[in-house]
Formats: structure tokens, sequence, C-alpha cells
């Protein structure tokens, strides 16, 4: 089997497609030939669905802030040991990262070796791209930009022009995409709608694909992808939360990382999935039940009807089973959610708490986690913070997290606890430092 390469497509900034050049290429590999694995950099749950969809396997984040180094080389290895090429999709823009600029693109490209291929979009551009361009190239020495792809260019004249001013500067043009109305990607509050419930992603997927292969060099941008040279140490992930772990998973529950899941599943756990939306109940004799992140304030007042679900979750708690939840699975362990309307939704009633998305504020970034032992985790933790709902009323328990921000400012607590049912905003991604 040949030695798998990789590459980093990036951006100068959010929206300049990125998702989409990276799925366009994704097609156009596979259909030429090419065994293609994807990864995304930073806590994204959304864009890795559309790479399953592209790539026909499961696509790994890869975060340099919150992810100990070992275990992004391990991950990053096991994604790319059944193909030929990795491609991975940054976040943000190049540099972007947390508060301090860590974490980012280029911290995840020097890491792995990998060289970046820009992402521009060419609206409203022409001889200038070379400026920007040559900025990003020669920003910080220990990051390779080893190419361009123009993105919605308007034409072939165009295109000309954009390529006659980055010959100047010696940074290659890979290929195009032009500017095409049909490709669009519809966003809600938090990022991309669902790959899931894209009305026509079979047809988006093939579109890109076809223009990718006609307006991007693929032999050439196979042939700038660099080899995964990285020594593959044991790295200890994160403890199962049971020996049977029943987990939340539909479109309300479906924000779970794959490397926490297959972590799991390696220590030996038994998963089993169950959808709320559909009124099905944790296992009876499931030791634990997961509720992930998602958007259950889209979907509050069915699931304050779904008393099959609501009632196995109680009963897993008089059992006393763990039950954890993140972001959207704390908000449905609660008392209860209010939606976008105004209107409240009974929900759980495991936890003192009740939300809502009627009043919304911004809640983003990364986050220095510690517990008391409550979970079976390193007490140090690193996750990733993301919503718009808020507490609306809270009533006493033990909180679940002390937390800092990315800068290391203290911001309180996070999360509750009642016993062994526990819950908070924040999206765990790894221990925060390496555990013996």
């Amino acid at each position: 089997m040949a030695e798998p390469r990789g590459v980093i497509i990036a951006a100068p900034a959010s929206g300049a497609g990125k998702t989409l050049v990276t799925l366009a290429l994704i097609g156009a590999l596979r259909a030429g030939g090419h065994r293609v694995a994807s990864a995304k950099v930073g806590p994204d749950y959304i864009d890795p669905r559309f790479h399953a969809a592209a790539t026909g396997r499961d696509c790994v984040n890869l975060d340099p802030w919150a992810m100990r180094p070992g275990l992004v080389r391990v991950l990053a290895l096991n994604a790319a040991a059944a193909a030929d090429l990795l491609v991975v999709e940054g976040v943000m823009g190049l540099f972007d990262g947390a508060e301090d600029g860590s974490g980012s693109t280029a911290d995840l490209a020097c890491l792995l070796g990998l060289p970046v291929l820009l992402t521009v979009d060419a609206r409203r551009q022409a001889h200038s791209v070379a400026a920007l361009v040559k900025g990003f190239a020669e920003f910080r020495a220990d990051c390779r930009v080893a190419g361009v792809i123009l993105n919605r260019v308007a034409s072939v004249r165009h295109r000309a022009i954009l390529e006659t001013a980055l010959d100047l500067i010696g940074v290659p043009v890979v290929g195009a995409l032009m500017e095409d109305a049909g490709m669009v990607m519809p966003s809600r509050h938090l990022g991309l709608v669902q790959a899931e419930e894209h009305g026509n992603l079979g047809a988006l997927l093939g579109r890109a694909a076809a223009s990718a292969t006609e307006g991007i060099d693929l032999d050439r941008f196979a042939t700038l992808a660099a080899p995964l040279r990285l020594t593959q140490k044991p790295v200890e992930r994160l403890a199962p939360l049971g020996g049977r772990i029943a987990i939340a998973s539909d479109r309300a529950f479906g924000f779970a990382y794959p490397h926490l899941l297959d972590g799991w599943k390696a220590a030996g756990a038994e998963l089993r999935a169950f959808s709320p939306l559909a009124d099905e109940a944790p296992d009876a004799d499931a030791d634990a039940v997961f509720l992930p992140g998602g958007y259950p304030e889209l979907h509050a007042g069915r699931i304050a009807q779904n008393k099959t679900f609501l009632g196995g979750l109680r009963k897993a708690a008089e059992r006393g089973a763990l039950i954890y939840g993140e972001c959207g699975g704390f908000m449905v362990l609660g008392e209860a959610l209010v939606d976008a309307e105004g209107a409240a939704h009974a929900m759980a009633g495991l936890l003192p708490i009740e939300t809502s998305f009627a009043r919304r504020k911004l809640h983003l970034g990364y986050r220095h986690l510690e517990h008391d032992g409550a979970l079976l985790w390193p007490r140090r933790l690193a996750g990733h913070e993301f919503h718009y709902s808020t507490i609306a009323r809270e009533e006493a328990a033990e909180p679940l997290f002390s937390a800092r921000d990315s800068a290391g400012r203290q911001i309180g607590t996070l999360g509750l606890k009642c016993g062994r049912v526990m819950g908070s905003y924040a999206h765990i991604i790894d221990a925060a430092e390496e555990t013996a």
C-alpha cells in the first residue's frame, strides 16, 4: 500500500468556500480513482457530516488547541491509514484560532508537516489577489502555502487575470471553481444546515465534483500533498462513561465527536444508539446515557410530547445510571426549554434549570475545565462552547465544572450535577494534558 499523503485546504477568512471546495475536491479525486479520507480542523460537528457523505467514511476532527499533540497525530494517521490522500479542511482563516491565535489551521499544518492550499474567494478581486496571497504565504516561515485554489471566479477572462497576477509571486494556481448559484449550502444559527437535512445533497456533491474535475489540476493537487511521516505512540483516550452506553442520535442530538465514541468502543464499551425524536427510550440495561448536543431547541415541542423518551431518562436516573448531557443534551435534562416563540416545553426535569432559545446570547470559545471526579476522566479537560440559548432560571445544585476561557481567565462554573445526572453547555474534546 502506498504511503498516505495529506494536504490542508485553508482560506484567508471564513466564508471563502472552504467546505464546498473540499467537497468538490473529494468527489473529483474519488472519481479519478483515489481513496480519499478527510478531516476537519477544530471543534466543528456539521462540516464533517458533509465530508462523510462525500468520502463514504467517517471524518475526524483534528483540534490543535483542545487535543493533546499525540492524539492529533494518532487520529490523523488512523484517518489516512486506509486511503492514499487525506484532505483536511481548515477552520476560519489560516492563522485564526483561540483568542491568542493558538490552535489555528497553520498550527495543525506545522504539527503534521502538511502543505496548505489557500482557497481564495475571487469575487471583486483582480491583481490585488497577489498581495493577499503573498502576505499569507510569507506570514509564517514554518507554514508552507504550496498553492492556491481560486473560488467563485466570474469568467475565463477573470481567471486569466488572477493567474497572471499570481505568476508574479511564484505561488502556483492549482485550479479554479467558477461562481455557480447552483452550489449553495444553506445555514442556520450554529452553521450549515446538517447534511442529513439537505434536500438534495447527492446532486450538490455531484455538481461540485464535476466543477472540480473541470477546473482543478487533480494530478498537480495530488503531487503537492506531503507524506504523513509521523511517529505514532499510544495515547490514552477519555474513558467510556460506562460499559453499556445508550447514546441519543438523531437530528436533535447529532453533535458527538467520532474520536470520543471510537475511543469508548476501543476500550470495550458497548454503544447503543436511540432516537429521542422517534420517542425511543435508552436501553433498560444501559449503565450510562449520553445526550450529545444538537438542535433540541428546534424540536422542543415534539420532545416534550415524547413520554417514552423522557420517562426512560427518569427511569435510568432512578436505577442509578450515569446520565451525561452536553449543550443541547444538557438543556433536555432540565425542567423546561423555551423555544424561539417564547413557549415553554417540559423536559426531563432531572436538573434544576430552565433554558431559553427566545432569550438568545452567543456563547463561543474554547474552555479549560476542571471537575471534582464526577466523571471518570482526568480532572482537567479541554472543551468548547458554542450556543445561543441561555439559562433562564437555575436553582441550587452542585456545579459540574469550574471554567476558564482560552486565555486562562476565570469565567465561573459551567453545568450542574444531581447525583449521577450531570451536564453542561461545554462539549468535551480531550484531556487537558498528557496522562500516564
